[in-house]
């Protein structure tokens, strides 16, 4: 009897410089071959959750899947590493569907520039300075004034990730929701954020610029001494991760919330 056709044929493997990810990808392009990522039918990716990231933002627009297996630190968003029966573990894997959010900044200068962020935008303190922000959403001025080190827009997949740390709450994968989060908030004092809808745009203005300068930074892009930041998320842009079942960002998320 002739053996099925695995789902995914064209494998394409990506690794960290991690030494455990460099070992993973010579042995597992030895068993299943390794195509060029243009040609394609799903990306492995080999390292921790930086490589994921920034594998997804490699293919933002291409719709390719990716299934991550952990071979560094961080692992939120990977599979355990196993080099056995890949094609069958892939064919099984469910899919989570995420979408990034588009960060639009202008700077002191009147630079404007514009990225992607799949976790979180982020806006810091850039000295010694708390930062002072005005805070809009949707064209209204929600807060006047948030003197803070920082604030961040986080979205479903980036909510357990520096949303989290900074006590921002966890947003269930598929809920129509973004996470607004300060960052040691001096005042309001007990402001503690606020749940947003998906389809909200969110406008911080630095007031005070020049005494109180802050950075944006939409996942691995930094923009210095920023004036002006929108953020809104991009739907037209559709990521697609592959889970084992059992351990998809769904269930990492919510048992997120019981492990201790």
């Amino acid at each position: 009897m002739q053996a099925s056709k695995p789902l995914y044929e064209k494998i394409a493997f990506v690794a960290s410089v991690a030494p455990a990810a460099r070992k993973a990808l010579r042995s597992l392009t030895a068993t299943y071959g390794n195509v060029p990522l243009h040609e394609a039918d799903i990306v492995v990716a080999l390292g921790g959750d930086g490589l994921m990231l920034q594998t997804l933002h490699k293919l933002l627009g291409r719709k390719i899947p990716i299934y991550g297996m952990n071979r560094g630190s961080v692992g939120f968003l990977m599979n355990e590493f196993r080099e056995n029966d890949l094609h069958a573990r892939l064919s099984k894997a469910r899919r989570s569907v995420v979408h990034p959010l588009s960060m639009h900044t202008q700077d002191i200068h009147g630079k404007r520039s514009r990225a992607h962020a799949i976790n979180e935008v982020s806006l810091l303190r850039a000295n010694f300075q708390a930062a002072k922000l005005r805070i809009s959403i949707d064209n209204h001025v929600r807060l006047q004034t948030l003197i803070c080190d920082g604030i961040i827009v986080a979205t479903p997949a980036g909510s357990t990730a520096y949303n989290l740390s900074a006590n921002g709450p966890i947003l269930p994968l598929d809920a129509p929701l973004l996470a607004l989060t300060p960052i040691s908030a001096f005042r309001p004092r007990r402001w503690r954020g606020a749940i947003l809808p998906q389809k909200a745009r969110v406008a911080i203005e630095v007031l005070e610029p020049g005494k109180r300068p802050v950075n944006a930074v939409g996942d691995n892009v930094e923009v210095k001494d920023v004036h002006h930041v929108e953020i809104a998320m991009d739907s037209s842009q559709d990521l697609v991760m592959l889970h084992d079942p059992g351990h998809s960002l769904d269930e990492r998320i919510l048992r997120e919330q019981f492990d201790w």
